[in-house]
């Protein structure tokens, strides 16, 4: 089994604990695994992505474009700017919750996030719309989302991972006082 993964979104969003979740279940099944993030303007609200590459025969971290499996998108108009990325066939899991970059924040771009949408709508062939607000509402909190795309992720089959290796890698990586809520955040797309 050999996943290629990118995971995109603005800074703040959880990217980051997301694909070290990942690269946790990975090696925790002994499966070999490369990463490599870009976190620079994660302070500043600006554009945060992760490479994760998962199985045999994987000497760089980096993804070439058209090699990407399954992208993660916390956010629609992050996810649009990755697709080049995705290869034939493959799956977008991402949140319908826009988050406005800080170049359209102070008046330097436009962005229309149902424009966004609609062009992944059109775009890709399997692709899974997450309701970010209403998970937000019926789990109490937003901070999760990171997990709860894992979970449609997960439920995509493009992961390459099971539901109880994503659990045992949020027992290893997340403060107890939060695993309860994220253990419901990665079984919420399933209802």
């Amino acid at each position: 089994m050999s996943k290629n993964i990118i995971l995109c979104g603005v800074g703040g969003q959880g990217t980051i604990l997301a694909s070290r979740l990942i690269a946790t279940a990975a090696m925790d099944k002994g499966i070999p695994i490369k990463t490599a993030e870009t976190i620079g303007m994660a302070q500043r609200g600006g554009s945060v992505f992760s490479h994760v590459r998962i199985g045999e025969g994987t000497n760089s971290p980096l993804i070439g474009k058209g090699e990407v499996d399954l992208i993660i998108g916390f956010e629609p108009g992050e996810t649009v700017r990755q697709l080049p990325f995705l290869k034939k066939g493959g799956a977008v899991v991402v949140s319908s919750r826009p988050v406005m970059p800080v170049s359209a924040m102070i008046g330097q771009s436009h962005y229309d996030a149902d424009a966004m949408v609609e062009y992944l709508k059109a775009n890709v062939e399997h692709l899974t719309l997450v309701d970010a607000d209403k998970a937000a509402e019926e789990l109490g909190s937003a901070k999760v989302l990171n997990v709860v795309l894992l979970g449609a992720a997960l439920r995509s089959g493009e992961l390459g991972l099971g539901e109880e290796d994503l659990e045992n890698a949020i027992r290893e990586k997340v403060p107890e006082k939060f695993l309860e809520l994220n253990k419901k955040a990665l079984a919420w797309s399933r209802e």
